[in-house]
């Protein structure tokens, strides 16, 4: 999902650099040699690589730049889509190419010190999420008397719209604009779905209107 939101914003903006969290791993729990999460920060550091050139921060730094930035991290509830759940550590982490926390030794004296500058500014703050799909799942359901098998799930509607992408419908003079998360072809009906990927409602196909294809992510502005 990281990588996907990286190659859309690389359309809109020139990215110089990408700055990626080193969240460990290997460690004498999951084996120093390798483990699940090394295998997955690794490839996703080598297809972020052919975007931009990725710089990696040790874990254990994040929190001392987003104290000294005066930063909150809430940490009891990570559903919460707040800057103090899911931003605030994005903003230290970019904020490492701007300060630094160094060692220095003068005649009298010596330790560590911020050097650089920085300013926290008010920025909008936007959830994106992955639309839930539901494939095809043929093998669950029963034929019916004429030898065929109930629709479940799929990605592809006979309406010319496909799950995920962005339309806006119309329903008792009220406008929607969500994702498309389904059908119904007894109905006619199309099924739209918000970022959070809970049901609109369902439309008729002739009020629905198609404002992007799927991107495989669902921005809440």
């Amino acid at each position: 999902m990281e990588l996907t939101i990286l190659e859309e914003l690389s359309k809109i903006l020139p990215l110089s650099e990408i700055r990626d969290e080193d969240c460990g791993g290997r460690t004498s729990k999951n084996g120093f040699g390798i483990s699940p999460l090394t295998v997955g920060e690794n490839w996703f550091r080598e297809e972020a690589e052919k975007i931009a050139p990725v710089i990696n921060i040790n874990s254990l730094d994040t929190g001392k730049y987003r104290n000294y930035l005066g930063l909150v991290k809430d940490k009891k509830d990570k559903s919460k889509q707040t800057p103090e759940t899911h931003a605030n550590d994005a903003i230290a982490l970019c904020s490492t190419s701007f300060i630094s926390y160094q060692e220095f030794n003068t005649v009298k004296t010596h330790g560590h010190r911020w050097n650089g500058q920085i300013t926290i500014t008010e920025a909008p703050f936007i959830v994106v999420t992955r639309p839930k799909l539901f494939r095809r799942k043929l093998y669950e359901e029963n034929y019916t008397k004429r030898g065929k098998l109930k629709r479940v799930g799929g990605t592809v509607t006979p309406y010319g719209f496909r799950s995920g992408d962005r339309v806006i419908a119309s329903k008792a003079g009220k406008k929607y604009v969500g994702w498309v998360g389904g059908w119904s072809e007894a109905n006619s009906v199309i099924s739209v779905y918000d970022h959070n990927w809970k049901r609109l409602g369902q439309f008729q196909t002739k009020k629905v209107k198609l404002l992007n294809r799927s991107s495989r992510l669902c921005v809440n502005y």
